[in-house]
C-alpha cells in the first residue's frame, strides 16, 4: 500500500540515520562520531518531556565516548559510531536496569552480553528507553515513567512492551534500538511506527542480563530503518553464550535452505475467515495490497489454516505460560505488590493460579499443536499475516486496557511457543496516514532469509521510514552472501531449471536462489551448433539486461562444473540488476560473429518461445 499521507517534514541527506548513511559520512569524512552525538542530543532536547527515556548518560559522558571511538578507529569495529538506544529491561553497566519499575530498579556491574558485542562492534549506547512495566503489554501505556506515544501520530499509542526503544528510531534519536519480544514486543511497536522490528531465532541472541517475562520464550529484538540496518545488528548481537541455558548455537544448514527472494517463495496467506482486523478496513485493504504485492515480486501464494497457529497463541496469556511471568518476579510481586502498575499486578498475579498439573497439560498441548503446524512448513517458505490489525488510540487503550491488547497480539503470540522466527515489515501508511505493517515468519534460524525478503517487500511498497520522512529509495540494498561453503551462478541458458543441462547443478547439489536480470550492461546471441541449443553473453555497455536465475552450488562441486564447460562458453563475474556480483557464464567474443544477436528479447526462455521451443 503506498504511502497516502504525506510525513511531517522531509529529513535532509546529512541528517539521515540509518547506518548506511552515517557509514558512508565517516568514510567520506563529512562525519563524526561527535558531530553525530551532538545530533541525537538536539534531537532529544528538541523533543522535550516524551517519555522514551528511563536513564540517559549524561551529555559530556556520551561526547567522551565518541571521542574515544575517533582516536582508536573503525579497524574492526563494523558498528563504529552508530547511537543506540536500549530497552531498559537490557542490563548496562553503571546504569540502573528498572523494568519501569522503580522500586524493582537494580545496579548491573556489567552489560548484557548482547550488549556488550554491539558496544564492542564500536555502537555507543545513549541511553535507555521505556517500556510496559515487566515487558507485560504491547501497547507502551503500562509504565510509571509516561506513555511514549506514537512517533507518527501523538493520539495513538506506540505499541509495546518496547514502546521507548521503537519511538526513539522513529524519531531519529538513535540509529537502531534493542528491545525484547515474547509476545509481540518487537514487532507491534515496529509497525505502528513505521519499522522494521526483527524478532530472531530464541537464543541465537544470549538473554542474559534481561529481565524475564517468560525466560523459556524471551527474545532480545532490533528496531532499525531498514532491514540491512537490522540484519547487521543482528549478525553483531548474535552468537552462543555458554553461561545463558537458553542460549543455541546457529544451525547453518536451516540458515542456507532458507530463500530470500520474492521470486519463487512460497508465501503462506491466511484464510479470509482467520483475518482479524478489529474494524479497521483500512488495514484490511493494507494487507491485501502487501499480499498482491508479493505475488507481483514473484512469490506463489498458498493458502493457510491459521486455526493451530492461533490456538497456540491463547496459550500464551490463557494457557500455564502466565506462571512463568509470576516466577520472574515472584519474589517480589509478593513483598510490594503495590509498586506494580495495577494493570500489570493483574496480569502477573493471575500466574500463581496454574497447577503442576495445568503447566504440563499445556506443555502437552503445545507439543501437539507444534505437530500440527509442522506440516505447513512443508507446503510454505514463509507466512505472510498483518502485524497487527488496528492501532488504538492511548484513550480507548487506556479505557479498555485488557481486550484492546489481546486484540494487539493476535498474530504475534503463537511465534515463540512455535520456535519461529519473525520480521515486521512497513506496508505503507493508511488514509489517516497510520502506518499499517505485515509481518513475515519463517522457522528457526532463518533470520538472514527473512532480512533479505523485508528489504525486497519493504522497498517495493514504501517511499519513506519512521516519522522523519527518511527517504528508503536512497539506502542500499540488502545482499546475503552465499551460503558458507557454497558459490553463487548465473546461467542464461541451457542450465536454467527445466532446460537440457540444469542437471549438471541439480546433481551437483545446488539450488535455485532467485530469477532476476543481468545489469543492463550484456548482450545475449543464440550460438551455432548443439544439441542442446545454447545462448553467450557478452558484457557490452550499450546492452541490455538479460534474464538469468541464480543457483547456489557447494564450493566443492564448482571445480567439475567449470571444468565441463566447453569453449567459447566460461564463468566470469557477472553484475546482477540490483548491485550483486556473482559468477557466471560468459562467452568469448570471437564466436558472436557468426551468431544471432537476441538482446532484443531479454532472455533465452523468450527465444526458445519464438522457435516453438
Amino acid at each position: 500500500m503506498p504511502n497516502e499521507a504525506a510525513p511531517a517534514h522531509q529529513t535532509d541527506a546529512a541528517d539521515r540515520m540509518d547506518i548506511a548513511a552515517l557509514q558512508d559520512g565517516y568514510r567520506r569524512g563529512t562525519l563524526t562520531p561527535s558531530a553525530v552525538i551532538d545530533r541525537v542530543l538536539a534531537r532529544i532536547a528538541a523533543r522535550g518531556d516524551d517519555a522514551v527515556w528511563i536513564a540517559r548518560p549524561d551529555a559530556e559522558a556520551l561526547r567522551a565516548a565518541a571521542r574515544r571511538l575517533e582516536a582508536d578507529g573503525p579497524d574492526g569495529r563494523p558498528l563504529w559510531g552508530i547511537p543506540f538506544a536500549i530497552k531498559d529491561n537490557i542490563d548496562l553497566a553503571g546504569h540502573p536496569t528498572t523494568a519501569a519499575c522503580p522500586e524493582f530498579a537494580y545496579h548491573p556491574t556489567e552489560s548484557a552480553p548482547a550488549v556488550a558485542r554491539l558496544m564492542a562492534a564500536g555502537a555507543i549506547p545513549v541511553g535507555k528507553t521505556n517500556l510496559d512495566q515487566f515487558a507485560t503489554g504491547l501497547n507502551g501505556t503500562r509504565s510509571p515513567y509516561g506513555v511514549p506515544r506514537c512517533a507518527i501520530d501523538p493520539e495513538y499509542v506506540s505499541g509495546g512492551s518496547s514502546s521507548g526503544s521503537a519511538v526513539a528510531v522513529a524519531a531519529g534519536l538513535a540509529s537502531f534500538a534493542l528491545g525484547t519480544d515474547t509476545a509481540g514486543s518487537g514487532r507491534v511497536p515496529a509497525a505502528f511506527n513505521d519499522l522494521i522490528g526483527l524478532k530472531p531465532t530464541r537464543g541465537a541472541l544470549s538473554t542474559r542480563g534481561v529481565v524475564p517475562a517468560c525466560r523459556s520464550l524471551d527474545c532480545i529484538s532490533v528496531f532499525a530503518l531498514t532491514a540491512a540496518d537490522a540484519l547487521g545488528v543482528f549478525r553483531a548481537a548474535s552468537g552462543f553464550d555458554g553461561d545463558d541455558p537458553f542460549s543455541r548455537t546457529a544451525d547453518a544448514a536451516a540458515a542456507s535452505a532458507a530463500p530470500h527472494r520474492m521470486a519463487g517463495c512460497r508465501i503462506g496467506v491466511p484464510r479470509a475467515a482467520d483475518l482479524r482486523f478489529f474494524g479497521n478496513d483500512a488495514g484490511a485493504a493494507g494487507f491485501a495490497a502487501a499480499v498482491r504485492l508479493a505475488e507481483r515480486l514473484g512469490a506463489t501464494l498458498v493458502e493457510v489454516d491459521l486455526a493451530p497457529f492461533l490456538e497456540t497463541a491463547r496459550l500464551l496469556y490463557d494457557g500455564p505460560w502466565i506462571a512463568e511471568r509470576y516466577a520472574a518476579i515472584h519474589d517480589f510481586i509478593e513483598r510490594r505488590p503495590e509498586a506494580l502498575h495495577p494493570v500489570t499486578r493483574q496480569i502477573i498475579a493471575a500466574g500463581a493460579r496454574p497447577s503442576a498439573a495445568d503447566l504440563f497439560a499445556g506443555y502437552y498441548r503445545l507439543r501437539e499443536l507444534r505437530r500440527a503446524t509442522a506440516p505447513v512448513w512443508q507446503a510454505i517458505d514463509v507466512l505472510l499475516t498483518p502485524t497487527a490489525g488496528r492501532q488504538y488510540t492511548v484513550a480507548e487503550m487506556l479505557a479498555d486496557p485488557v481486550t484492546l491488547n489481546s486484540a494487539l497480539g493476535y498474530y504475534t503470540n503463537f511465534v515463540n511457543l512455535l520456535d519461529l522466527s519473525a520480521i515486521a515489515v512497513p506496508a505503507g501508511r493508511q488514509p489517516d496516514g497510520l502506518a499499517f505493517g505485515v509481518t513475515l515468519t519463517a522457522p528457526a534460524w532463518h533470520d538472514a532469509a527473512l532480512c533479505a525478503l523485508a528489504d525486497e517487500l519493504h522497498r517495493a511498497g514504501n517511499e519513506t521510514v519512521g516519522a522523519l520522512g527518511q527517504q528508503l529509495a536512497a539506502t542500499p540494498k540488502l545482499h546475503l552472501p552465499p551460503a558458507e561453503g557454497s558459490v553463487r551462478v548465473a546461467v542464461c541458458g541451457a542450465h536454467m531449471a527445466g532446460l537440457p543441462l540444469n542437471g549438471q547443478l541439480t546433481t551437483r547439489g545446488a539450488r535455485l536462489v532467485r530469477a532476476c536480470h543481468t545489469a543492463p550492461h550484456y548482450r545475449l546471441f543464440a550460438l551455432p551448433g548443439g544439441p542442446p541449443a545454447r545462448p553467450g553473453m557478452v558484457r557490452d555497455a550499450a546492452g541490455a539486461a538479460i534474464a538469468v536465475e541464480v543457483w547456489e552450488m557447494p564450493v566443492a562441486a564448482f571445480g567439475s562444473f567449470v571444468a565441463g564447460i566447453p569453449a567459447p562458453l566460461g564463468i566470469g563475474t557477472v553484475a546482477l540488476e540490483d548491485g550483486e556480483m556473482v559468477q557466471g557464464f560468459l562467452c568469448e567474443g570471437y564466436a558472436t560473429r557468426a551468431a544471432r544477436d537476441i538482446t532484443p528479447l531479454g532472455g533465452w526462455r523468450r527465444y526458445l518461445e519464438t522457435q516453438g521451443g
